[in-house]
């Protein structure tokens, strides 16, 4: 099973591919994948039924890969009996209608490759989804069918009806997904496992057991799930609406895949959970309103599309009822109607794209004489519209003279239930519609009709109508032969056995009905003859029901409904913006920083606990913390006094400094470097930001609200202070962190516990940051460089050609490494060959003490940045501190020479080092997994050097280069976005007519010739 899945979704990875090589023709290669797998589902029948004294029992075949244990995740399939019916209709459809798409669309079609990958996708979510044997791991595949869903009902994105039904049917059925998958977690949680076998098993005790509310409340939630993606009523809309994808996607997602999803799940959980409080009024009542209200609507279609759309709505209301019953017969029935709408559906949805195909219409006002030109065609549909209206000798007959069998039983047998018979009255009246809309798609799509010009219609080639005529076929052949069928579904009807009736009383009910072309005369036999009465006097009556129809009005309209409910969303999401988005920072503080403290606040008022004792204000063993505290408050207040915008910055660095020294008076030396790294990173990036800005702070914290400002300021102080207090006195156990040094000698190989957690012990934790640093430096270039950033980047860098001072022109390659070469030439001719501020800037934005100071110091930094990163594991630094030195020794090398100098000094992009450092991280966590291991785990390796003697390499420090990697990226990201670019926007708004605000001034002329002798030796 395992294989299957990955082959199939290898096979969907490399379709674009194909598609170029073969165009139309690679659906071929593409429905060999799901015809390849059917034959070896096919293999696996002597498993799946070993056969018991010469009766065929069920089976299964299991196959499981450890994931994530600790979140009780894992790769684990099980194929049995049920999960082995509903592969051979994924499997098998899916490879005739892929076979069918290589005629159905044209090499002119757009993004044949993107569809036919998702169609092949789909399939293998679908087979990922009906043998998957943990409840996460089904939830997984069950939204994989959703999203792939809504890309291919959109595949027309040029047309807003299939755009809006995408995401339609997007909306709806991920809302009852995330329902679903609340149910799920909270019958893993209840059951004590997620897997799903082991919780039928234990399905009765959980059922009547101590958690029987917690349980009856997830199987509902896990039912509206089944509810919406099968489209049952109120949420029956989505799929009509559906109709907007191309035919074959109708044919497989909309007829014998997506949503059989529902009945699956239905299905799957009846045989444990059908005596559940809420099951039966869900499935019964839901399921007998949507065949009714399905089967009224299509008789009120003119597009045969639509007739099988709401056809399928009706269908899938049946089908819920008998599936979700929870008896015996009703099970075998359930399945043996569930193959047979399968087949004739999706015969029938292929059918209607070849008609639509070859006339270019699916309007039944203008088809006419389609039987006339091709009679293949039109005996293929009527093999199948005769299966849907139940006439035998075909499946539907023999599947639906069962399904009249088992709600007979329960309406009327011995043990019949008060609604019983209601439900079959219902049963009747649907089914009777069901036969008057299939007469109507027949009479619709093929009858010649008076006053209506004869469609025209193209000849059809064989290979066009291999599908619909193979699947028809099987119709027939299991109409005729329900045996076979009957031995598959056997096994699963003798799962609904009582515990009380003994071991064997399942096997005995289900024997007792069987699936059969002809059972006698009995009440079933006549509710089907009354079905086809009825029905014939609809069908020649159907003016008459039209008009009857078009009286009633439309009270309630699903479609309808829905929009009403997302237009009453978007008024209350205006409503709600315009009231709390206001654009005033001073606003969304009061609302954060107020629940902020008033909830916590509560919740220690309600407690009404007394403080934890041992509490001193300052440790009597670092009286220094005094002086480090005073800092830090006078910092703070004279941040809230500051009227400029550089002092204001610089006092908050100065309380961030402040922690820093109490980090270190503390003990914790690698905090306290990287709290000081981190402050000095950020005063640099707020600064360089701030050059845009006013220097001047408005006071805007007067006014009759400032009372209430400082009241809520303070409140939230003085809470959190109280919260971090009864935080740290509530410990009842021992922190998890005294085991941390132990852990990280021995197995992670280091003493700095703080880095070894970082790379090691917690290593996925920070991959998250490292990605979320990544992100952020994209989104921070993203808002400064308005056009792609390699031609901004690259502008930035250049020094015109012709003129020196004025702004660049262009921007081109040659321009560039003419430019850099000027600079290059200018610095050859000095004593030092870098660092030319001289040339680089105007003369009020140089500091010759600062240039020096640069001169003798970055080489330092940058070499103890690498010290900083190779010795963290055991010392003070790591990747994150060496990475923030070296972004320091960058920012001071930019502020010493300009951005000129900045691209000398790191002619790598920001973005290249960006992802090499997420690609080295990502690669330090996967490949411990190709060698046996697990993701991010680390190997110690000890070994002998020349000069420095043993040596000891932990592998985890390749993680901490990846590290050392992004922030060297992020820092030279915020440098190129923050400094260069706004500086290049100075000069833009200057005109470039003076050296003023120009980085070369204009009096040094561009010369070939070496510098003059004077010039020599200067800074």
């Amino acid at each position: 099973m395992i294989t299957v899945l990955a082959v199939t979704f290898a096979a969907a990875t490399a379709a674009p591919w194909i598609f170029r090589k073969l165009q139309r023709n690679a659906f071929y290669v593409l429905a060999a994948v799901p015809a390849a797998a059917f034959v070896w589902l096919l293999l696996q029948y002597d498993r799946i039924y070993p056969g018991k004294g010469g009766e065929p029992t069920g089976g299964f075949i299991e196959e499981t890969l450890p994931w994530i244990p600790n979140l009780k995740l894992e790769f684990a399939f099980r194929m049995d009996v049920l999960a082995w019916v509903m592969s051979l209709l994924v499997l098998g459809v899916g490879a005739l209608v892929l076979v069918y798409c290589a005629r159905y669309f044209k090499n002119k079609d757009a993004d044949l490759g993107g569809f036919g990958a998702q169609l092949l996708a789909f399939a293998g979510a679908m087979f990922g989804l009906v043998t998957a044997d943990d409840l996460l791991m089904m939830f997984i595949f069950w939204e994989l069918t959703t999203v792939l869903s809504y890309l291919l009902i959109g595949y027309a994105r040029t047309r807003l009806a299939a755009r809006r039904s995408a995401l339609q049917a997007l909306m709806v059925t991920t809302a009852g997904g995330l329902a679903m998958l609340v149910g799920l977690i909270v019958l893993g949680q209840a059951a004590g496992t997620y897997r799903i076998s082991a919780i039928m098993a234990d399905a009765p005790t959980l059922v009547t057991g101590p958690a029987q509310g917690a349980v009856a409340a997830a199987v509902v939630l896990i039912l509206i799930g089944a509810i919406t993606k099968s489209a049952l009523v109120p949420f029956h809309f989505w799929l009509p609406g559906a109709m907007a994808a191309p035919t074959p996607v109708s044919a497989y997602l909309h007829a014998a895949a997506m949503v059989k999803a529902g009945i699956y799940i239905v299905a799957r959980m009846a045989p444990g959970f059908s005596e559940s409080p809420y099951w039966l009024p869900l499935v019964l009542g839901l399921g007998l309103a949507t065949m009714l209200v399905g089967g009224y609507r299509a008789l009120r279609q003119t597009d045969i599309k639509l007739i099988l759309a709401y056809g399928t709505v009706s269908q899938l209301g049946f089908l819920t009822m008998v599936v979700g019953l929870g008896r015996p017969d009703a099970a075998l029935a359930g399945l043996a109607l569930l193959l047979a709408h399968g087949l004739f559906k999706a015969s029938l949805f292929l059918v209607v794209g070849i008609i639509d195909h070859q006339s270019g219409t699916r309007d039944i006002r203008k088809l006419s004489g389609v039987y006339k030109s091709s009679r293949a065609l039109a005996i293929v549909a009527g093999v199948a519209a005769a299966s849907m209206a139940g006439i035998p000798p075909l499946a539907g007959f023999v599947a639906k003279e069962s399904v009249f069998e088992a709600f007979v039983h329960y309406g009327t047998g011995p043990a019949s239930q008060p609604w019983g018979l209601v439900l079959l009255v219902g049963l009747v009246l649907g089914s009777i519609l069901t036969f008057a809309y299939s007469a109507r798609f027949m009479w619709g799509a093929f009858a010649t009709k008076p006053g209506v010009e004869r469609t025209p219609f193209k000849a059809i080639q064989p290979a066009f109508l291999a599908a619909p005529a193979i699947l028809s076929i099987l119709t027939t052949v299991y109409g005729l032969w329900p045996d076979s069928v009957d031995g598959w579904i056997q096994p699963y009807a003798a799962l609904f056995a009582s515990p009380a009736a003994g071991p064997d009383a399942g096997t005995t009910a289900a024997a007792a009905n069987h699936l059969a072309l002809w059972h006698g005369l009995t009440p079933a036999l006549g509710l089907t003859a009354v079905t086809f009465a009825a029905g014939v006097v609809m069908f020649y009556a159907r003016n008459f029901v039209a008009r009857v129809q078009s009286r009633v009005p439309g009270w309630v309209d699903g479609d309808r409904a829905y929009q009403r409910t997302i237009g009453a969303l978007d008024d209350v999401a205006v409503w709600v913006t315009g009231r709390t988005q206001r654009g005033s920072l001073y606003f969304y503080l009061v609302v954060i920083l107020t629940v902020a403290f008033a909830v916590p606040l509560t919740a220690l008022v309600m407690a009404n606990k007394p403080l934890p004792g041992g509490l001193y204000l300052i440790d009597p063993n670092s009286p220094l913390q005094l002086i480090a505290a005073a800092g830090i408050v006078v910092g703070a207040l004279a941040a809230v006094r500051a009227n400029k915008r550089f002092l204001a910055v610089l006092m908050v660095s100065v309380t961030g400094y402040g922690i820093a020294l109490m980090f270190a008076l503390q003990g914790a030396p690698d905090l306290a470097l990287t709290q000081m790294l981190v402050e000095t990173i950020i005063l640099v990036a707020f600064v360089l930001a701030m050059r845009s800005l006013p220097p001047e702070l408005r006071d805007r914290t007067g006014g009759k609200y400032r009372v209430v400002r400082v009241i809520i300021g303070v409140a939230f102080a003085v809470t959190m202070i109280f919260v971090a207090i009864y935080a740290m006195g509530a410990r009842i156990a021992e922190p998890v962190s005294l085991s941390f040094p132990r852990l990280a000698y021995e197995g992670g190989g280091g003493l700095n516990v703080v880095n070894v957690t970082l790379v090691d012990i917690r290593a996925w934790d920070t991959f998250g940051e490292i990605s979320v640093l990544a992100v952020a430096a994209t989104g921070v270039a993203s808002l400064i460089f308005v056009r792609s950033r390699g031609e901004r980047l690259n502008k930035a860098a250049t020094i015109p050609e012709g003129t020196v001072g004025r702004r660049a022109t262009g921007g081109g390659s040659s321009r560039e490494d003419a430019s850099l070469a000027l600079v290059r030439k200018f610095a050859g001719s000095l004593a030092d060959p870098w660092l030319v501020a001289g040339r680089t800037l105007a003369p009020e934005r140089r500091s010759i003490i600062f240039e020096v100071v640069t001169r003798l110091i970055f080489h330092s930094m940058i070499v103890f940045s690498v010290y900083l990163l190779l010795a963290g594991h055991n010392l003070p630094g790591g990747g994150f501190a060496g990475g923030l030195t070296a972004g320091l020794a960058l920012t001071i090398r930019y502020l010493a020479g300009g951005r000129f100098e900045l691209r000398e000094a790191a002619p790598i992009s920001a973005g290249m080092l960006l992802g090499t450092g997420l690609a080295t991280a990502a690669a330090a966590g996967f490949v411990p997994l190709l060698l046996g291991g697990q993701v991010f785990q680390s190997a110690i390796i000890e070994f002998w050097l020349p000069l420095f003697g043993d040596v000891k390499f932990v592998t985890s420090t390749i993680f901490d280069i990846g590290v050392y990697l992004v922030v060297v990226g992020l820092a030279l990201d915020v440098l190129r976005s923050l400094g260069a670019e706004i500086d290049e926007h100075f000069e833009e708004t200057a005109g470039g007519d003076t050296g003023r605000s120009a980085e070369i001034p204009p009096e040094a002329p561009v010369s070939t010739e070496p510098a003059a002798p004077q010039a020599k030796g200067t800074p």
